[in-house]
């Protein structure tokens, strides 16, 4: 803190040498503080609970993960500097010993925003959809282009083994996420992230525990749109018009990007042709045509991400050459479309969809990739946003294409008032309305089972959730296995 004792938000790199993370066992912020170790600071970390993956990755990274929360913990760090993860409370046992200590400490955000992205070209990938495969993506572009760029995802990228890499090049590629910073600042994270160009992949209303409604939404775009210089620019999907209009208020360069026949595009595919490799499409550009571009990812939506990824490469001096390979040396992403195993014939993919647009592309891409396949979709509405009635009807179309879908009811989550959750029996009766022979069942041992039972030689088991699901596929694994 400041000697007003106001919280810090930037932080001059060379005073400090000892960082403390306050929930280090987070994705992203576990993360983090392996790209700070790398970076050369002595890092420590505290959390409630420390469990594989992320306790293994400390241990490999050498950075001390006690637990549980503590003022002790402090004792032992020594900090210089304390970072605050977004999921701790105030009321947390160590971070009121930070502020009853005066120590300085600042948001995961504002560190990456001082530390790292102050000295490089900020690289933001922003959107309600397809943030993690894009930032990936884009990173792994530059990687092979040969600009040694740094990047920080919100998952495990396959071509790397983790979610961060930390070069010398200018570039660094960053996941922009729209949710709240910190107990001490409810502003959107991506505002720390000093942008210059942007991908903006849409805008569509989600997070209604801290959005009260699109419009609200909304204005944290138009905040970070307003931060792009005019000298940046902003790569946005013709697909979403609220997104371009909000792009459009920047002063920066604004380019549309498409992959469904947008009018207006700037840079858009054609010739689309989905199968199990993957994608093959061309890329128009003014002037010019990269013809037979490939990538190795199922669905539309994915070449429209990877669309956006051509654009903002153009903008940064990329040649489509080096895009296009790129492009093809592309691995993805964990929970993103994955193959988990095929015990008796029978494929089980992991995806993380849980609003109802990524439900629905996610099996459109999983049924042109396994063509001839049935598709068994599964899904658990975990998120605060998927466990309300905000979407309820959005959800019963998510499911075409699907054989059967199978949901999870959810429990009672204390942040959704009375009468504002999501009716999943109701849901379940309107799917199978439509066509979709839908059931729901509470306890995930009963659904595995009900699932296993389904599922014969051949099918394709997608199963969508933002959470670890009661270690739903694992169950479904073993139990296939059996069969």
């Amino acid at each position: 803190m400041d000697e007003n004792g106001n919280v810090v938000a930037t932080v001059d790199p060379k005073s400090v040498r000892r960082i403390h993370l306050v929930g280090v066992a987070g994705t992203g912020m576990g993360s983090f503080a392996g790209m700070l170790k790398a970076a050369g600071y002595d890092v420590t970390g505290s959390d409630e609970n420390v469990y594989p993956p992320m306790s293994d990755m400390l241990q490999r990274w050498g950075i001390p993960a006690l637990t549980p929360y503590a003022a002790a913990n402090l004792d032992t760090a020594k900090p210089d500097l304390v970072i605050i993860g977004n999921v701790i409370r105030r009321v947390n046992v160590e971070a009121t010993a930070v502020r009853e200590r005066g120590l300085r400490h600042m948001s995961f955000p504002a560190a990456l925003g001082s530390f790292f992205l102050s000295s490089r070209h900020g690289c933001v990938v922003a959107g309600t959809h397809g943030k993690t495969t894009t930032s990936s993506l884009w990173g792994h572009v530059l990687t092979e282009a040969g600009l040694d760029p740094s990047f920080l995802v919100g998952g495990v990228t396959q071509n790397y083994a983790g979610n961060y890499r930390l070069g010398q090049g200018p570039h660094f590629v960053v996941e922009g996420d729209e949710y709240d910073t910190a107990y001490f600042d409810k502003g959107p994270k991506f505002l720390h992230y000093q942008p210059r160009t942007v991908i903006l992949t849409s805008v569509e209303f989600d997070h209604a525990d801290i959005y009260r409604d699109l419009s609200h939404y909304e204005s944290s775009f138009a905040k970070l749109a307003a931060l792009v210089p005019a000298q940046g620019t902003i790569a946005v999907s013709a697909a979403w018009p609220n997104a371009v209009r909000l792009a459009r208020e920047s002063p920066a360069t604004v380019l549309l990007y498409g992959a469904r026949g947008e009018a207006g595009a700037d840079v858009y595919a054609a010739n689309v042709r989905l199968s199990a490799e993957g994608a093959r499409f061309d890329v128009h550009e003014p002037g010019s045509v990269q013809r037979d571009v490939l990538l190795p990812m199922a669905g539309l939506h994915n070449v429209e991400n990877a669309v956006g990824v051509f654009a903002a490469c153009r903008a940064l001096g990329l040649t489509a050459e080096q895009i296009a390979r790129g492009f093809t040396t592309f691995q993805g992403v964990k929970r993103r479309q994955e193959p988990r195993g095929e015990p008796n014939g029978v494929l089980v993919i992991d995806d993380f969809a849980h609003h109802p647009t990524a439900v629905r592309e996610t099996i459109q891409a999983v049924v042109h990739r396994y063509a001839g396949r049935r598709v068994l979709a599964v899904f658990e509405p975990r998120s605060n946003t998927s466990r309300r009635n905000i979407h309820q009807q959005d959800y019963v179309s998510a499911f075409d294409g699907a054989a059967r879908a199978f949901l999870k009811t959810p429990e009672k989550h204390d942040k959704i008032p009375e009468g504002e959750g999501l009716d999943v029996l109701r849901l379940s009766k309107d799917v199978t309305a439509r066509g979709v022979p839908c059931e729901a069942e509470p306890t995930v041992d009963v659904l595995v089972g009900r699932v296993a039972e389904a599922a014969a030689p051949g099918d394709v088991v997608l199963v969508m959730s933002n959470g670890a699901f009661g270690g739903f596929i694992t169950l479904l694994l073993e139990r296939l296995r059996r069969a």
